[in-house]
């Protein structure tokens, strides 16, 4: 079992039954934050000094406030860690069900997410426990969502076509893009249609809604 985590929550009744199930598995350190930018600095601090935690479990989402942070979602706070510090396990602890944003988070390389639900804290003992002895762990609805096969799959090439996007490329400069770099399909009718499909699978009405979805999901 781990003898020192931290937990990055900024619901105070969450933190506490994570901070009372922390205890009754008998872990010897743990420290509770409300902030992503906050946990990223214990947790530099800690490696810094020796004496790192072992594990990380953190909420996706947190309410903005008057303390502007650099690290604003959990998201960011794990890209960060996994780059910096792979070592460190994380268990992500969300209500978000969304394929692809999960998906995002598994390729990070954190090692359990569990969903935030009535079975939560039973599902977050298990995960804890599963990862201290260096096994992965994912909640049965989870399991669920990524064992079902999309119509249609995100590729490399939607990211590369979605964060152009993002930066204001029109698509016909896009097109040229793809051809100078010889990247296929590169023509200006495959990127259109290409981006259509993404719309449709997304639910956008639009380009300006593709791009700020494609964000909230954590695809760029």
């Amino acid at each position: 079992m781990y003898d020192k985590i931290i937990i990055a929550e900024d619901l105070g009744s969450i933190n506490e039954g994570i901070l009372q199930l922390a205890k009754k598995l008998q872990i010897e350190e743990i420290d509770q934050v409300q902030y992503c930018e906050e946990a990223y600095l214990k947790i530099k601090k800690a490696f810094q000094e020796q004496q790192p935690y072992q594990l990380l479990i953190t909420d996706l989402s947190f309410k903005t406030d008057y303390r502007p942070q650099q690290i604003n979602s959990g998201k960011e706070l794990i890209t960060k860690l996994k780059e910096e510090h792979p070592e460190l396990k994380i268990i992500a602890y969300s209500i978000e069900d969304r394929k692809a944003k999960i998906e995002q988070l598994l390729k990070k390389g954190i090692e359990a997410y569990v969903c935030k639900d009535r079975n939560g804290l039973v599902e977050l003992e298990e995960a804890i426990t599963q990862t201290a002895n260096n096994k992965t762990y994912l909640s049965p609805q989870i399991q669920k969502i990524i064992a079902t096969k999309a119509d249609f799959e995100i590729e490399e090439y939607d990211i590369y076509l979605l964060n152009n996007l993002a930066e204001g490329l029109s698509q016909d400069a896009i097109s040229k893009q793809l051809k100078a770099k010889n990247i296929s399909p590169n023509s200006l009718s495959s990127v259109e249609k290409r981006v259509s499909k993404l719309k449709i699978h997304l639910g956008a009405k639009n380009t300006y809604q593709l791009i700020a979805l494609s964000k909230d999901i954590g695809l760029i």
